[in-house]
């Protein structure tokens, strides 16, 4: 692994990594929640504490691959997450195309992973937060599949707010791996090799 803390007083990040979720314990193990729970595994394996209170969001400066990074998991609530994105991305003159967001996806089963360099937000309304205040849909997603809908007229907004069953969980933690791995090939600019080597 090349993942190692961030030393003090060192060069400011040069990509956010945002996962995606809403704040508060009742919702720590939903379905939407997905990409804080992606970034509490990157976080452990970084050995740092997503904790500091800045830009909406909890985070922690960390290097990944030897690229400055910073950690977010946005406390604005999963509909507003962009404010949060964008307040971060001016303060440190980040691109979109450096915005790294880990999502979660009810297209796909839990433990499927698919990384986009772009796209839609496929109704994922924290995507399509972020997409309205960067002004742009051009930035990077991880896709964690979370389960589909149980039938098609099922609510969206429930399932998406249901917890995972226990039997997923070890399939999400799964994907989560590969998304931290996946995630030092994108960093070093290498996001096509990402994709063929860790998308199924």
């Amino acid at each position: 692994m090349f993942f190692r803390r961030k030393k003090e007083n060192s060069t400011p990040p040069q990509w956010l990594i945002v996962g995606l979720g809403n704040p508060g314990l009742k919702y720590q193990f939903n379905r939407h929640n997905a990409g804080y729970l992606c970034i509490d595994v990157l976080s452990k394996r970084l050995k740092v504490t997503v904790g500091n209170v800045k830009f909406r969001s909890l985070t922690a400066a960390c290097d990944i691959a030897g690229v400055p990074c910073l950690l977010m998991k946005p406390t604005t609530f999963m509909n507003e997450s962009g404010r949060a994105v964008r307040a971060a991305a001016q303060a440190f003159d980040i691109p979109p195309e450096r915005v790294l967001v880990l999502t979660d996806d009810i297209s796909f089963d839990a433990g499927v992973l698919r990384i986009r360099r772009k796209g839609s937000d496929g109704g994922q309304k924290g995507l399509r937060s972020i997409a309205a205040h960067l002004d742009t849909e051009e930035y990077p997603r991880i896709k964690l599949g979370v389960g589909k809908k149980p039938t098609p007229q099922a609510s969206t907004a429930d399932w998406v707010l249901s917890d995972f069953f226990p039997e997923e969980k070890e399939d999400l933690r799964d994907a989560c791996e590969r998304a931290c791995e996946a995630i030092e090939w994108i960093v070093q600019g290498d996001i096509d090799g990402a994709m063929g080597k860790f998308t199924q």
